[in-house]
């Protein structure tokens, strides 16, 4: 049996490790703090919560930073609602930033995040139609700890669905939990506060 690979690090590796920081605008760093550009984002949410805006005007803000984002939409593919969602949202704005893929097969999906110079920001569009399991999910996520991973998820009431939901959820770094366009945001980079996705509908659905 090969040996195991050493991977001890002392704690002067650990603290002067250069890490890829996002450096974002005042809104958001209210909620997500300063992030590690390596970390997985886990958004999660009941059909009409706002989910997919609230991942597309993250998408917009990081292709306005100067990221790439590339972006599997494996349940609705090249819909028009997308279409439209994309426009509201102002991602149009960045067309050589901004790469969608139709439905895109996860294991095709890897093979494209591993060319030179590939996206930065990776979103999956949902975990539930990826139908990855949460070992294949580590394998994805070891495979591309220096790109930025945003995975969707159907929800279960307040909880995400499904025991791969509920175990990528733990596993991420910036969990967001999408209701009543709000989302409410536990990261492990600080912020914390509620990040609203759109004032008029939020304070229709919260009764503001």
């Amino acid at each position: 049996m090969a040996a195991k690979q050493d991977r001890a690090i002392s704690i002067h590796q650990l603290l002067t490790k250069k890490r890829r920081e996002l450096t974002l605008p005042p809104k958001w760093a209210a909620s997500f703090g300063t992030p590690e550009l390596g970390a997985v984002w886990f958004v999660w949410g009941g059909s009409g919560s706002g989910k997919t805006s609230f991942v597309l005007q993250l998408c917009a803000m990081l292709c306005a930073l100067g990221y790439r984002v590339l972006y599997n939409s494996m349940e609705e593919g090249d819909s028009k609602s997308l279409a439209e969602a994309v426009v509201r949202e102002g991602v149009d704005k960045f067309k050589k930033k901004f790469i969608a893929l139709d439905n895109e097969p996860i294991d095709v999906m890897a093979l494209r995040m591993k060319k030179h110079k590939s996206p930065e920001v990776a979103v999956i569009d949902s975990l539930q139609y990826s139908g990855m399991t949460y070992r294949e999910y580590k394998a994805f996520k070891d495979a591309f700890r220096g790109k930025m991973l945003v995975i969707i998820s159907h929800a279960e009431g307040r909880e995400p669905q499904g025991r791969t939901g509920k175990s990528v959820r733990y596993d991420s770094s910036v969990k967001v939990r999408v209701e009543g366009y709000r989302a409410f945001v536990v990261s492990r980079y600080g912020g914390n506060q509620p990040y609203t996705i759109s004032a008029e509908r939020a304070a229709e659905y919260w009764g503001e």
